[in-house]
């Protein structure tokens, strides 16, 4: 099960270790952890040891539990692990398993040095697959582009030139996490950056909603109106940039959706209109589909349900069950029940 390994590595501590066996004692590790207590010294050796193993699977479970229990005393030798699965990547390394845990724990161990998360925003790992080759390092580029906002002496002009690359990569995390990255820079030139990225369009709609999510966070009040323009088509990609808007949970923010829920739209993007008014949980969006429910509007039961997806509270809940009732209509008792039950006491 273990995979073959080049022979420039070193030979591990514990290679004479069966595969199952080192297996089982780190599962019987993890529970320990899980249980509370601060791992005792006998455990901290133990990681230790399964860091420095050549199997990337066994390294990868280790280096989890490192960062669960947030062992300080480790980060030399996880970076030290992470920068040996580079060397011949592809035969030691299969999946990216090991550098994907230990990228992330260290982060977890506040490691704040550039070298080693350049080093993997850079990887590209391409392994064979049926019908051609498949990068599988995108989940370590994600990870090490969010990470390099936290490391001291980079400039931020620098910062977000390194952040170019991942924000065009062929893997749609990772330029997800290269928006949020740049939303984190801040400033005026990461406005701008991600202005340019929300007009250049041509992207999946999970990647552009992170830049419009990322834009709304550095510029406010004043990137809502390009924002709000990519709410007109009433498509997947409208579905982003209203969600982006209600997580702003502004005033100006809720009436972009209140505005674009009037000037009409088709059952489906009507409802994710209502679920994003919702999710402002502004007092004034949250009297408006109470209003909907009240007069039994058309677009009332799915009022009812976008309420319902924001766990209400028993008081708002009360309000949304004395709407139904003036309303009088069987379908919105029915809506009710089903996207509002009682909780049993």
């Amino acid at each position: 099960m273990s995979a073959k390994h080049s022979s420039k590595l070193a030979q591990p501590v514990s290679s004479s270790r069966g595969f199952d066996k080192e297996l089982a004692e780190l599962e019987a590790l993890a529970e320990s952890v899980r249980a509370g207590p601060a791992p005792d010294a006998a455990t901290i050796e133990h990681l230790r040891k399964a860091l420095a193993h050549r199997n990337n699977f066994l390294v990868a479970k280790a280096a989890k539990l490192v960062a669960d229990a947030e062992v300080f005393a480790l980060l030399p030798e996880v970076l030290a692990a992470f920068d040996r699965f580079f060397i011949d990547a592809e035969k030691t390394d299969p999946q990216c398993w090991a550098k994907n845990a230990l990228s992330k724990a260290l982060v977890k161990l506040e490691h704040r040095q550039k070298d080693a998360y350049l080093r993997g925003l850079r990887h590209h790992q391409l392994e064979p697959v049926w019908g051609g080759s498949s990068d599988t390092a995108g989940a370590l580029r994600g990870t090490c582009t969010h990470a390099l906002v936290d490391c001291p002496g980079i400039s931020d002009a620098e910062l977000l030139t390194i952040l170019l690359e991942p924000l065009v990569d062929t893997d749609k995390t990772v330029r997800m996490e290269a928006a949020r990255a740049i939303g984190q820079v801040g400033g005026v030139s990461a406005a701008l950056l991600l202005r340019l990225r929300a007009l250049l369009g041509k992207d999946e709609p999970e990647v552009l909603g992170a830049v419009y999510s990322s834009l709304l966070a550095v510029e406010g009040e004043r990137a809502i109106p390009l924002v709000a323009s990519y709410l007109e088509e009433g498509d997947d990609l409208a579905a982003e940039a209203a969600f982006a808007l209600a997580d702003m949970r502004t005033p100006e923010a809720l009436g972009a959706l209140l505005a674009r829920l009037r000037a009409g739209a088709d059952t489906w993007f009507g409802s994710v209109l209502l679920s994003a008014i919702a999710l402002t949980r502004l007092p004034e969006a949250l009297d408006f589909l109470i209003a909907l429910i009240a007069r039994d509007a058309f677009e009332a039961p799915a009022a009812i349900e976008a309420i319902g997806r924001i766990a209400p509270n028993t008081e708002l809940r009360a309000r949304v069950e004395q709407a139904v009732e003036q309303a009088g209509s069987p379908r919105l008792r029915q809506a009710f029940r089903q996207h509002l039950p009682a909780v049993p006491e």
